[in-house]
């Protein structure tokens, strides 16, 4: 899927994930949307106590925010493949038919898929 194709709503996550990625150095940046159409941005979370990907801390934030479910999903990371706990927090809070859309450090989407 080429950038030209991305609706316009996911391309502002894609820019959200890019940027929080950038600004903490972090190996990847998530950017969730709410049914209300507010977004949520996080990168990764590595504590002794508390692991979770950049995608996780998203849904959780929305989630503590009052997000009741997720319109899309986006991870930018230099991993080829959106991996199964990533697509399993989205599905839990924004069901199997959510798309997560995976896409490279430069922004370029490699793929979308659903949480299901």
């Amino acid at each position: 899927m080429s950038d030209a194709t991305v609706d316009p709503e996911d391309q502002k996550l894609i820019t959200l994930a890019r940027s929080v990625r950038a600004r903490n150095g972090a190996s990847e940046g998530a950017a969730v949307r709410d049914e209300m159409g507010r977004t949520y941005v996080a990168g990764p979370v590595a504590l002794a106590s508390l692991n979770l990907s950049a995608l996780q801390t998203a849904v959780a934030m929305a989630v503590a925010s009052g997000a009741t479910s997720l319109e899309a999903a986006v991870v930018v990371t230099a991993e080829t493949a959106a991996a199964d706990r990533d697509r399993a927090v989205v599905g839990d809070l924004g069901g199997p038919a959510t798309p997560v859309i995976l896409a490279a450090p430069d922004g370029t989407v490699r793929s979308t898929v659903t949480a299901g």
